[in-house]
């Protein structure tokens, strides 16, 4: 994976502009109707999987609502994570959020995670400290790489403090990479993170899948819609 392009800052203005974008994804979701109702269902006969949905930066809970719904309608037990709003602590909500995770696990089997930017890296850390809790981690427009240093809230951060958690972050992945399976998914229309940053460059076998969303558009994107319940359906087959 050493070929993959590595980012070389935040999105660029234009990039940032085109999230207006996002105001107007409804109508493209309505016309995605028929594939969405081909999407493969969750099986039958067993518990429903457990499915966590965890939100970005600063998104309330209510953000993954509808890919929630529609989950559910494919037969998955699809939870949000139960802390409300991403305050943006990583750290800190990874280490709360295992703790549900092991007893979801416990009670259902290995969870699937979901994660919507900052919502992934958290999925990440708690992947990374239960792997066996977990059956497999979907990102979507999630900085893997350098932290915040690559995202249009970087200026928030400072440099200083960008740098050092990009540094803590690859340490991290290069000593204890992840041994769960993760589906990156990334856009090139982003203007909130830069795409390169959400290419995973350590976790063997990740998959990559690219759609047409802007950042904030993500939360109803079809496409990234359909690839969560491919790979769902992949693994609870």
């Amino acid at each position: 994976m050493s070929d993959l392009p590595r980012p070389t800052g935040p999105p660029s203005r234009r990039t940032l502009n085109g999230e207006v974008a996002a105001l107007v994804q409804g109508p493209r979701l309505a016309l995605a109707s028929p594939r969405l109702l081909r999407a493969p269902r969750a099986p039958r006969g067993v518990d429903a999987p457990v499915v966590v949905d965890i939100p970005g930066w600063q998104a309330p809970e209510l953000s993954g609502a509808p890919i929630r719904a529609f989950l559910k309608r494919l037969g998955y037990d699809a939870r949000g994570w139960g802390f409300g709003v991403n305050r943006g602590d990583p750290q800190a909500d990874a280490d709360r959020l295992a703790r549900k995770v092991a007893q979801w696990a416990e009670q259902h089997g290995p969870v699937h995670l979901v994660g919507w930017s900052l919502g992934g890296v958290i999925a990440r850390e708690v992947a990374r400290e239960l792997p066996e809790a977990v059956a497999q981690v979907v990102t979507y427009g999630t900085p893997v790489v350098g932290g915040p240093s690559h995202t249009a809230v970087a200026r928030y951060y400072g440099a200083e403090e960008s740098q050092r958690v990009a540094e803590l972050s690859e340490r991290h992945d290069r000593a204890n990479p992840l041994s769960v399976p993760v589906t990156a998914i990334f856009s090139r229309r982003d203007g909130i993170v830069s795409w390169q940053a959400c290419l995973d460059h350590v976790t063997p076998g990740v998959e990559h899948v690219e759609v047409g969303s802007t950042h904030l558009g993500m939360g109803i994107d079809p496409d990234v819609w359909l690839t969560v319940a491919d790979r769902l359906a992949r693994a609870t087959r």
